[in-house]
């Protein structure tokens, strides 16, 4: 009997589910990818699980950690596919949701539409009570009034509610004792308080927050519940820990109840592999490229660590404008949507203008050439078209595609167009690109950098096949591929750290609270985050804390998230804050203002797990070799609007210092990377591949 054993990566996307298992004993690392059900998320994973288990002929109980992400809660957000969802606020305040915050993302639209709320007002409830912003109470709770409330919402269908009273954050007795009358009254109800999902100030921003895992709340619970127990039907019983948006991971108890913190868990997982392939090559700074097939998201990397945000908008109105989606205050990798996927659908609008997205082709019926009923033009027909995919290949051989039903889809947009159908493909690849690198632009200026300071990193199924252009367009000089590109996600969950975030609202001058109260503030937060640390680590695993927290200057509206110095405070450390403030605030606007007094807003704590140190062996893939294509490819280039002979090589094929001209192409079993005209690539010492432009 083997002694080997594995940790097991789940990543759930959009139109393809990644698995991939990780030797403990020789660091090796074998990956399947499997189309996604969309209809039951657990059914295609749970299928790309038992398929490489068998293939790599190891049993269930080889398995000793799983680590899964999922696109499944945010996809529920986008698509309004989540559960009816009730809410009950302090008197007064039932439109919360609705007001926003009164602004509007496009000034001089004057047909503007915002997004639906998730909770429609006849399910917004009122009960009486009445919290300062001090904490003190000025009105008892009503309990009556939440029963009555309770009671309206179940007799509406309502299966999950949202508490969110005013000023909760400064003292939430009322939130949680509203919240056992409904579990006392209601057991079938599923229940959020803002306390605990989001417990900061500015009401409209943590009223979005708590109604927003309400929505997920039961999906999440049950599907984890599912898939908890048909892992368990495979024989494999170790714990299911979850990746969070934040680039760490979590029991998944945590995630059963705090859905909303998974909404961004595959992208998360993505930047994470981007900085371990970058430090690997001696690259401090990097753009992280990720493009699948319903979406591309880009993170910046900086100093082999992702930029972390604590909000994001999800299920935008309009993809790139700030306001048009749903706030959501959760720590969260700082991730940008910045264009389409492979499967989104090209289309002439009504000026006869060529676009592309944002409607996608998903994995059902997904794009025409995959011949499961789609017939309508994407991105990944338009890439077979203009010869960057092989047909036999793709995705590690087990699929082939269709250049026929690839030409027939797009055929009836090159005839509109009266153009051939390989210009109507780079048509489409072009205004794809173009609209990635400007989303990207903004993106990187906005934070206080260069773009083409940066190297770009490529991963998912798309970020080889677009990643060399969308760089060219950007001014950038180099790109940098790591092996395994294509599951790349999958691998950031098998080398990510636990982490916790915990959160609170101080909303004080500087001046006004002393070294010894802020340090017993970040005592006790730290004392709640190692609580769960301990169940989500084996036993004796080290963890440490980082402290931050969100100031501005007096006078101010909004803040900025600066690094503390570590505990314990003293005396020095008032100082120490403003000067750390200073440097931050300087940095991204420019200049520093004459004001003697800040305010710290939010404190926030974040324990990281330790010692991590989990090295990827992606030389070997596994006892099936993926079988290569043809040696050489036929591309078609823009440049000179006709084909070009390019070779196309095995990723595995190539040794350290082997050197490749473009045009040409690089394939693996999970993505294949187009090496442009005038671009030479190079594969390094660790094995990922330098692409450089003259």
């Amino acid at each position: 009997m083997t002694t080997e054993n594995y940790s097991l990566g789940i990543d759930i996307g959009g139109t393809f589910t990644d698995v991939v298992l990780y030797n403990h004993a020789d660091a090796r690392v074998f990956s399947h990818k499997e189309m996604t059900t969309p209809e039951e998320p657990t059914v295609g994973a749970i299928r790309g699980v038992q398929t490489l288990l068998e293939r790599e002929q190891v049993k269930g109980a080889q398995i000793s950690r799983i680590v899964h992400a999922t696109t499944l809660f945010t996809n529920a957000l986008i698509e309004r596919r989540g559960v009816k969802t009730g809410l009950i606020t302090t008197a007064g305040f039932r439109d919360t949701l609705e007001m926003r915050r009164e602004f509007k993302f496009d000034l001089y639209d004057l047909f503007i539409e915002m997004p639906a709320t998730l909770v429609p007002r006849e399910l917004r409830l009122e009960a009486i009570e009445r919290v300062r912003a001090d904490g003190a109470v000025d009105t008892p709770l009503d309990e009556n009034s939440v029963r009555e409330a309770g009671k309206a919402l179940v007799a509406q269908g309502v299966e999950s509610v949202a508490i969110t009273f005013l000023h909760a954050y400064a003292n939430p007795q009322h939130e949680r004792r509203a919240r056992d009358i409904l579990n006392k009254e209601f057991p079938q109800l599923y229940v959020s308080i803002s306390s605990e999902v989001a417990p900061q100030i500015r009401e409209y921003e943590r009223t979005s927050t708590t109604a927003a895992n309400a929505y997920v709340l039961p999906i999440a619970d049950q599907y984890l519940e599912r898939l908890e127990q048909q892992l368990k039907a495979l024989g494999i019983g170790c714990p299911l820990l979850m990746m969070l948006s934040n680039g760490g991971l979590t029991h998944v108890g945590e995630a059963r109840r705090f859905p909303a913190q998974l909404l961004e868990s595959g992208p998360a997982a993505g930047a994470i592999a981007a900085a371990y392939f970058s430090k690997r090559s001696g690259i401090e700074d990097v753009l992280a490229f990720d493009m699948g097939g319903t979406t591309a998201k880009l993170a910046i990397v900086e100093n082999n660590q992702p930029l972390l945000a604590h909000s994001f908008e999800a299920a935008r109105e309009k993809r790139f404008a700030t306001g048009s989606g749903l706030p959501i205050n959760i720590s969260t990798v700082e991730l940008i949507e910045i264009g389409a996927g492979g499967g989104s659908i090209a289309h002439l609008d009504s000026m006869k203008l060529l676009k592309v997205g944002p409607k996608s082709a998903s994995s059902r019926p997904g794009p025409a050439c995959y011949g499961r009923g789609g017939t309508l033009p994407t991105v990944t027909d338009a890439n077979l078209l203009l010869g960057h995919l092989n047909p036999d290949t793709f995705a590690g051989g087990t699929m082939k595609l269709s250049t026929q039903m690839a030409g027939d889809a797009m055929a009836p947009i090159a005839e509109t167009l009266s153009a051939s159908g390989q210009e109507t493909a780079s048509g489409v690849l072009s205004i794809v690109n173009e609209n990635m690198a400007a989303a990207a632009r903004v993106h990187v200026a906005e934070r206080g950098f260069d773009a083409p300071k940066f190297t770009l990193l490529l991963t998912g199924g798309g970020g080889p096949l677009h990643g060399c252009d969308v760089a060219q367009r950007l001014g950038i000089k180099r790109v940098l591929c790591p092996p395994g590109a294509g599951v790349a996600s999958a691998l950031g969950l098998l080398i990510a750290p636990a982490r916790v975030d915990r959160s609170t609202t101080l909303a004080k001058r500087l001046s006004m609270v002393t070294p010894e109260a802020l340090e017993a503030l970040f005592a006790q937060l730290e004392a709640d985050a190692a609580q769960v640390m301990k169940d989500t680590l084996v036993d004796g695993a080290a963890y440490g804390y980082e402290r931050s927290a969100d100031i501005r200057f007096v006078g101010q509206g909004f803040e900025l998230t600066t690094e503390l110095p570590k505990g314990p405070f003293d005396a020095g450390t008032p100082d120490k804050i403003m000067d750390a403030f200073r440097a931050a605030y300087g940095r991204v606007f420019g200049q520093v203002p004459p004001v003697a007094e800040i305010e710290l807003m939010n404190l926030r704590v974040a324990a990281i797990e330790s010692g991590v140190d989990r090295p990827l062996n992606l030389t070997s893939s596994g006892r099936e070799q993926w079988k290569h294509g043809a040696d050489d490819r036929k591309l078609w280039l823009p440049s000179t609007k006709d084909w070009a002979d390019a070779p196309a090589v095995a990723a595995e094929s190539l040794k350290h210092g082997d050197r490749l001209q473009g045009p040409a192409i690089v394939e693996d079993a999970s993505s294949t990377l187009v090496i442009p005209p005038g671009a030479s690539a190079c594969r390094d010492s660790v094995g990922n591949l330098i692409v450089e432009f003259a």
